[in-house]
């Protein structure tokens, strides 16, 4: 452990504790600001898991982020905000983390350390060859992780690694591995910094350039959000606005008409047509609102 970058010291940090607040949060914003320049050296393994995830959804599988303490928790985040985001079925993206749901809120640390934990979550949740494994690991060394590589590789199932090292051991377990390296910490080891940082936003990337592939975005408009609450469905009426230059009074005519569907009210708007014609359209091009208008 003591040789991964995650662990070592911050020599810019080194007086932290005689630092005054402001210093304190200067500093943590220098480091932070090093983040984007780690990640974009990481671009082409993303791009390369994305297609691999577009390829997952496309054959029914599902996205399943693995992790332990502050990973596991990232990915519970990001796969939760997928469903009222892009409106995809609930469990389509799914995480797993070691301890279970209460780790969610509060630490069981020697969770990560079982391997065989790992393998009985994917198994109770079906996992398998048309599932894609995301596993996430600072260290790139989490048991845990691990324990859901080797039993993808089992059962021929794609599998890859986020982490915040330059030598990871779970590379050699996986598909693909994003090395994000970000460097010591402020707070030695505390790799909820910087390192959680760059794994959110990777998980931003992979599962938002995913769902724009997958037809459920327009322009860059969140055209398949769902409607769950009156902000949302004032989103919804900005939204067909924007897409279709219709006044906020038509927009919600079309919405209602559509059951609070923002893509069908497009449709509707921009191709002059009714709900249930629109709902035809969307279904023959798999929800790609620009290639319903293209073709029509």
């Amino acid at each position: 452990m003591k040789d991964l970058e995650t662990e070592k010291r911050n020599c810019s940090s080194m007086n932290l504790d005689s630092l005054s607040i402001g210093d304190i949060l200067s500093l943590m914003n220098s480091e932070d600001k090093q983040i984007p320049f780690q990640i974009e050296k990481c671009i082409p393994e993303i791009e390369k898991v994305v297609e691999l995830v577009i390829a997952s959804l496309s054959n029914k599988g599902r996205v399943i982020y693995i992790g332990a303490g502050t990973s596991g928790r990232l990915g519970v985040v990001d796969a939760v905000e997928t469903v009222p985001t892009f409106n995809v079925p609930k469990g389509l993206f799914t995480a797993l983390m070691a301890g279970g749901n209460d780790a969610m809120f509060q630490a069981v640390e020697k969770a990560e350390d079982k391997e065989e934990e790992a393998v009985r979550m994917l198994k109770e949740i079906g996992f398998n060859n048309n599932d894609i494994l995301i596993g996430i690991s600072a260290s790139g060394h989490t048991p845990f992780v691990k324990g859901g590589f080797k039993y993808s590789q089992t059962i021929k199932s794609k599998s890859v690694l986020i982490c915040n090292v330059s030598n990871p051991e779970l590379k050699d377990f996986c598909d693909i591995s994003i090395n994000a390296v970000t460097g010591p910490e402020v707070l030695t080891g505390s790799t909820r910094l910087k390192a959680g940082t760059a794994d959110k936003i990777i998980l931003n990337m992979i599962s938002t350039a995913s769902m724009v592939k997958m037809g459920k975005v327009y322009e860059n408009l969140m055209v398949d959000v769902v409607t769950t609450n009156e902000k949302l469905k004032y989103r919804a009426i900005s939204i067909v606005c924007e897409a279709t230059n219709a006044d906020e009074e038509t927009a919600k005519e079309k919405l209602k008409e559509s059951k609070w569907n923002a893509k069908n009210a497009i449709v509707q708007i921009l191709l002059d047509v009714n709900a249930i014609e629109a709902d035809i359209l969307l279904k023959k091009e798999n929800g790609f609102i620009r290639k319903v208008i293209k073709n029509k």
